[in-house]
C-alpha cells in the first residue's frame, strides 16, 4: 500500500509538470514543431546529466543495451512527432481524445507483456476517464480524409506512449531511474534531430531559448522524470491515467496565464474524469474479496 501511495504521488507531481508543457509550448511559437520537440529532448537529457554526474550515477552503457535503448528513443520520438503530426490535420479534440487512449493499450500491453493484469472493475474507470476527456475537448465524429490520417497520428502516438510506458515499467529493476531516462532522453532527441534539421531555425530571442529551456527542465526533466519514477510502484495505466490530468492542469494555467476561461463542459469533463480516476485508484475492497472467493 505504502508503494502505491509513493508511485501515485509521484505520477500526480510528474503531471504537475507535464501541465507546462502547453503554455511553455505556446511560448515557444515561430519555431518548427519537430525543433522545440529536439530541444526539448536534448535540454531535458543535458539537465540529467548533470544530476547524475552530481548524484554519482554512472550512465555509461553497454553495447548489448544500446539496440534496446535506441527502440526507447524511437518509440519516444515518434510519440512527439506522430502527436504534432495529429494536431496539424485534425482537430485538438479529436487529437486528446485518441492520444488518451493509451491507458487501455497500456492496460493490455502490460497484461500480454510482464503479466501484470488489472481487476476488471478498474476497466471501468478507464472508460470513464476517457470520456471525461472526449466531453471536456468537445469531440465530435465529422471526418474528412485530412482527419482520418490525423487520427491516425494520434491513435500512433497513443500506441508509441504505451510502448514508452511498458518500458519504463519493464526496465524498473536493471537500470538506476537517472540511467534509464538518460539514455532514452537522449536517443529520442538525436532521432528528432534527423527530423528537425531540413527546417532548422535558429532562436533569435531570448524568450525562445527560456522556453525551450524550461521544456527541458519542467515536463521532461521533472515531469517524465517522475512519471517514469512512477510507473515503478504502480501499474503503468493507472500512472497514465494520472497523466491525463495534464489537461486540466493546462487548462488552469490557460485561465491564469492567458484568461482562457473553461466553459461549463469543460468543467463537467474535469470532474468526470476525476470520477475515473478515483474508481481506478481507490481499492474496491468488496471487488476484491468476491475475487479472491472465485479463485479458491
Amino acid at each position: 500500500m505504502k508503494d502505491k501511495r509513493r508511485g501515485i504521488l509521484l505520477s500526480a507531481l510528474g503531471t504537475l509538470f507535464f501541465s507546462t508543457s502547453p503554455i511553455l509550448t505556446r511560448f515557444a511559437a515561430g519555431l518548427p514543431v519537430g525543433e522545440i520537440a529536439f530541444f526539448r529532448m536534448l535540454f531535458g537529457s543535458l539537465f540529467i546529466f548533470i544530476a547524475a554526474k552530481a548524484t554519482g550515477v554512472d550512465l555509461r552503457l553497454s553495447r548489448r543495451d544500446l539496440p534496446k535503448f535506441l527502440l526507447y528513443g524511437l518509440a519516444t520520438s515518434f510519440h512527439f512527432l506522430f502527436y504534432i503530426g495529429s494536431v496539424l490535420y485534425t482537430t485538438i479534440a479529436h487529437s486528446l481524445s485518441l492520444v488518451y487512449t493509451a491507458p487501455i493499450m497500456i492496460t493490455v500491453m502490460t497484461a500480454v507483456l510482464l503479466k501484470e493484469k488489472i481487476p476488471r472493475y478498474k476497466y471501468l474507470g478507464i472508460i470513464i476517464v476517457i470520456l471525461g476527456i472526449i466531453i471536456l475537448t468537445g469531440f465530435e465524429p465529422v471526418l474528412t480524409p485530412e482527419m482520418v490520417l490525423g487520427d491516425v497520428m494520434a491513435l500512433l502516438s497513443a500506441l508509441c506512449l504505451a510502448v514508452y510506458s511498458v518500458a519504463g515499467r519493464r526496465e524498473r529493476d536493471n537500470y538506476p531511474l537517472l540511467k534509464y531516462v538518460f539514455w532514452v532522453y537522449f536517443t529520442s532527441a538525436l532521432f528528432l534531430l534527423a527530423w528537425a534539421l531540413p527546417s532548422f531555425v535558429t532562436p533569435s530571442s531570448w524568450t525562445s531559448w527560456a522556453a525551450l529551456t524550461l521544456l527541458g527542465l519542467l515536463p521532461t526533466t521533472l515531469g517524465h522524470t517522475l512519471y517514469n519514477a512512477g510507473i515503478r510502484h504502480i501499474h503503468p495505466a493507472y500512472a497514465n491515467l494520472i497523466s491525463t490530468q495534464e489537461i486540466t492542469g493546462g487548462v488552469l494555467m490557460g485561465s491564469l496565464i492567458f484568461g482562457e476561461t473553461p466553459g461549463k463542459t469543460t468543467v463537467a469533463g474535469i470532474l468526470i474524469m476525476f470520477a475515473g480516476l478515483v474508481l481506478v485508484l481507490v481499492e474496491n475492497t468488496g471487488a476484491k474479496i468476491r475475487t479472491s472467493r472465485r479463485k479458491r
